[in-house]
């Protein structure tokens, strides 16, 4: 097999491997040439290439958040790598394990006007969990350490810092460095930066590994909850009526079935579900929207728990912020191994640990308690859902009528890419399929890379996977089509009102020049020339009829990935939408 010369690059790779880092995305360049040699060689590894670094870590997110393991982005120095940046920032606030290699001019070349030079040091502080700058290799000749090959200045460092007895081996700091940074990413589940240093000459290949890096093994928090906590959290649960679970971004199957039931059996405990918390359960309340949105200020104070127990990652609806900041809990109990967000302003309580554990630890000690709570909004769901189906049948083609369409004939067990914006909201609105894995990048909620992360997720799995997005959030990440790894079953659906319709809802003055220009950002481009240009499949309607017709055949395999473009009308999807919360009130 080949190898890269340098031994930073071996070090690194070998690392990779030891730690089951498989795959490995590579946007081309030169500085990162040893690194890219040393993947690309061994057949262990599962190695893409894609242009744009954007799209890359996009890419490569979209893997991890599958996996819930460390994926690799490996790119050369300088803006490359700043192109990292929204992915990053994405991995960090949704917790995926993302590992970022790129490669940089020693030290001595930085600063002085080398072309393609950045500083790169530390260059994501503030949304990285661990971020290591490597040493560059000083190789040992026959007849002295090669420091003589060092500009006098670094020459002189290396020499002040052995005598003082202050340095490590580079070899052995390199190797604690990747090490640590790799544990992290796997150990506390989000971003980690390694920056390594790599002079020339950078196309050396050699046939036997010069160096065997030692491998430090992550070692896992363990599992535990003071009984003394837990004897507080069962008392005052069984001593209060109404109690709220809220649950956020959630991975499918992390929560045990048992713990479900026990809550969905206590009339004193509402559990509200967003889409992508893929939690299921009859006596749950999906669509939280649809409950909030139509409530009256006696309503709100009818709603307002004792105890808020949320879980899991950022909520999307914003009414029911706007409810339990207003209407605040006594209490709000947050269970995560990582972080707790005081997103209500009433945070009391922050459980460190997974809900399967401290569910198994709490609930069999809790009793259910005799409350009118849930019955109540029972029957409030109840007509919702009545309604909802009325309003639907009684509206023209518009963005609710296609959501509808298309939500109802996604097949049983795709998984379900969500793009930001008016349509993570929309989807929102829906009872979506339980068979169905839902996904949306909600740690940042940008639409920057919502198809980039839709096609790395499609390419991790065996399962098919669907993209809804919106037209502007397409047309941003439409280098994400630039890919030579779409699957044939991969399928996107564009709702395409001409603009960011989502602003059109938002408080402002509609249908003026600036608005149209500056917030809504009206146009006229379509996905078709696209497609053709990236070989998928284009099929485009403008109407209810047109839809189902078209959806009957979407999904059935046709040897190509496929675009489905829907054109809503631009200008009373707002109204639209404005009049559904009213009519269900």
């Amino acid at each position: 097999m080949k190898y890269p010369k340098i031994p930073l690059a071996q070090t690194t790779v070998q690392l990779c491997k030891a730690k089951h880092i498989k795959h490995i995305i590579i946007s081309p360049g030169s500085r990162n040439a040893p690194l890219t040699i040393g993947f690309t060689n061994d057949p262990y590894f599962k190695c893409y290439s894609i242009v744009d670094e954007r799209c890359a870590a996009f890419f490569a997110l979209g893997i991890a958040q599958q996996l819930q393991e460390p994926t690799a982005v490996v790119c050369t120095s300088g803006s490359a790598l700043l192109n990292y940046y929204p992915a990053i920032a994405e991995a960090f606030y949704s917790d995926i394990p993302l590992l970022v290699l790129s490669a940089d001019r020693p030290k001595h070349l930085i600063g002085i006007g080398d072309g393609q030079t950045i500083n790169q040091k530390n260059v994501f502080e503030g949304h990285i969990l661990d971020s290591v700058n490597l040493k560059l290799d000083v190789n040992a000749g026959e007849h002295g350490d090669g420091l003589e090959e060092l500009p006098i200045f670094k020459n002189l460092e290396h020499k002040i810092e052995t005598v003082l007895g202050l340095k490590q081996s580079v070899q052995e700091y390199n190797e604690e460095a990747i090490n640590r940074a790799i544990n992290t990413a796997v150990t506390r589940k989000g971003p980690v930066h390694i920056n390594a240093p790599f002079d020339e000459p950078l196309y050396d290949i050699v046939d036997v590994l010069s160096v065997t890096p030692g491998l430090i093994k992550a070692k896992e928090k363990p599992m535990q909850i003071d009984e003394g906590d837990i004897e507080s959290y069962i008392r005052d649960w069984n001593s209060a009526s109404k109690k709220m679970v809220l649950i956020g971004v959630n991975q499918p199957n992390s929560v045990e079935r048992k713990w479900l039931d026990v809550l969905a059996e206590d009339d004193s405990v509402i559990v509200f579900t967003e889409t992508t918390s893929n939690l299921h359960h009859d006596r749950f309340f999906p669509s939280i929207d649809k409950i909030i949105a139509p409530l009256e200020d006696g309503d709100f104070k009818k709603l307002q728990p004792e105890i808020l127990l949320t879980f899991g990652g950022l909520i999307v609806s914003k009414k029911i912020k706007a409810f339990l900041r207003s209407y605040k809990p006594k209490q709000h109990w947050h269970v995560d191994l990582k972080k707790a967000n005081d997103t209500f302003f009433s945070l009391s309580h922050v459980i460190e640990t997974t809900p399967n554990y401290f569910f198994s630890k709490f609930l069999p000690r809790t009793k259910a308690i005799q409350s009118d709570y849930k019955p109540y909004w029972n029957v409030i769901k109840a007509s919702r859902h009545i309604r909802h189906q009325e309003y639907l049948n009684t509206i023209p083609f518009s963005d609710l009528k296609a959501f509808h369409g298309v939500l109802k004939a996604i097949p049983d067990h795709t998984v379900l890419q969500l793009s930001n914006s008016s349509t993570i909201r929309y989807a929102q609105l829906f009872d979506v399929n339980k068979t169905l894995k839902v996904f949306c990048n909600r740690g940042t909620s940008g639409i920057d890379g919502s198809t980039s992360t839709a096609i790395g997720c499609s390419v991790a799995h065996s399962k098919p996977t669907t993209l809804i997005t919106g037209d502007l959030s397409f047309v941003y990440d439409s280098n994400a089509l630039w890919n030579n790894y779409i699957p044939k079953s991969f399928r996107i659906v564009i709702i395409n009102n001409g603009g960011g319709g989502i602003f059109r809802i938002l408080p402002g003055h509609k249908n003026t020049e600036n608005f149209d220009t500056y917030f809504e950002t009206k146009h006229q481009l379509t996905a078709e020339h696209l497609s053709k240009m990236y070989d998928f499949d284009y099929l485009s309607v403008a109407s209810e009829e047109t839809l189902a017709n078209v959806l009957k055949t979407f999904y059935i395999d046709g040897g190509k990935p496929k675009i489905l473009e829907i054109f809503t009308p631009r200008v009373i999807n707002d109204t639209l939408l404005l009049e559904y919360f009213n009519f269900l009130r």
